[in-house]
């Protein structure tokens, strides 16, 4: 969730240039089942525009009109939502909306750790009652720092507290420069994550080829940043070209991605594989029990868009640790 405090923070800076006020509204808590899990934010806007979504859509009407009193008074507020007769969802949710006007210098600290891909972690103090309470709010933590999310918070341990820890976005490094890969760059950026190709000079591609990407690596196999591969990156090696595999192989055999997948039929991976043992003979190579070959689900994907939305989901059922299935054969939640 990450990417979508992201956007809730260039929101923020946004209206804070136009001089236009900010109340955030956060899912505290849940009795029941809902379309979206406690840890959901939004941004509601004084002109009446809104940044990111609490539900799927049937919520946010009411949080709107419940946010108007916040923009009048500046004083935080719980909201409780019932959705077991509006909706059919079972649920009932309970919503902090508070003033949101974090300074600049927690601006700037929240930026390095998007930018550095720090862990942090925001509280949320809160009563599971419609009302305004004293101790209402929300600050975030980083390193030693409590930086709060309004003015005059203050801490209190009457509270009850939602604790939601931030992990950095996920980040996919797509290591090829085809039609293909410019397909799966483009949904992955829709999803929120930062995306990075990787390229070799001799292609002559330019970062504007892959619309929306977070960096280019325009650099030879040896020279790949591989740093920069953490425990939040997903890799997809797609490069179209044997030869070109192998090199990037040895390149990333020491890396340990969230996800490592690899294009192409059994048979050209089980090749691959056979002759890069051949080349590197005093290598390890436990290291191809992490590589999924070939990526994706098997839902008969066909086109690049498809083949795209089948590696993706390939990931997420990975990092996330589930056994894909339909929802319908799924016996307990959907959230279980």
């Amino acid at each position: 969730m990450t990417h979508e405090f992201k956007k809730v923070i260039e929101g923020f800076r946004t209206n804070k240039q136009k001089g236009v006020s900010s109340v955030l509204a956060t899912v505290v808590a849940l009795d029941g089942s809902s379309y979206r899990r406690p840890g959901v934010r939004m941004l509601i806007c004084e002109n009446g525009t809104l940044i990111g979504a609490v539900s799927g859509g049937c919520v946010e009407k009411e949080v709107l009109f419940q946010a108007a009193s916040v923009f009048q008074t500046r004083a935080p507020k719980m909201m409780t939502y019932d959705g077991r007769f509006r909706l059919g969802c079972e649920g009932i949710l309970f919503i902090l909306l508070e003033p949101f006007n974090v300074k600049e210098s927690t601006l700037q600290t929240l930026q390095y750790a998007f930018e550095d891909r720090i862990d942090f972690t925001i509280h949320s103090q809160y009563k599971k009652e419609y009302g305004v309470f004293e101790g209402l709010g929300s600050y975030i933590s980083i390193n030693d720092l409590n930086l709060p999310i309004q003015a005059n918070f203050k801490f209190s341990s009457k509270m009850e507290r939602f604790k939601q820890n931030m992990k950095p976005v996920y980040k996919l490094v797509i290591i090829g420069g085809e039609h293909d890969a410019v397909k799966l760059s483009y949904l992955a950026i829709g999803l929120g994550w930062e995306v990075i190709v990787a390229t070799i000079p001799e292609e002559d591609k330019v970062k504007a080829d892959f619309q929306g990407i977070h960096e280019l690596w325009n650099a030879a196999p040896n020279a790949l940043p591989i740093n920069q591969i953490d425990a939040q990156t997903a890799v997809v090696l797609m490069t179209h070209s044997y030869v070109k595999d192998l090199k990037y192989l040895k390149v990333l055999k020491d890396t340990n991605p969230m996800y490592f997948g690899l294009l192409g039929p059994t048979k050209r991976r089980e090749k691959l594989f056979g002759e890069y043992m051949e080349l590197y003979p005093e290598d390890d190579f436990e290291f191809f029990d992490m590589i999924h070959g070939p990526a994706g689900l098997n839902i008969g994907a066909e086109a690049p868009e498809e083949i795209a939305v089948a590696i993706l989901s390939e990931i997420l059922a990975v990092i996330r640790n589930q056994q894909p299935m339909m929802l319908r054969d799924k016996k307990q939640g959907i959230h279980n």
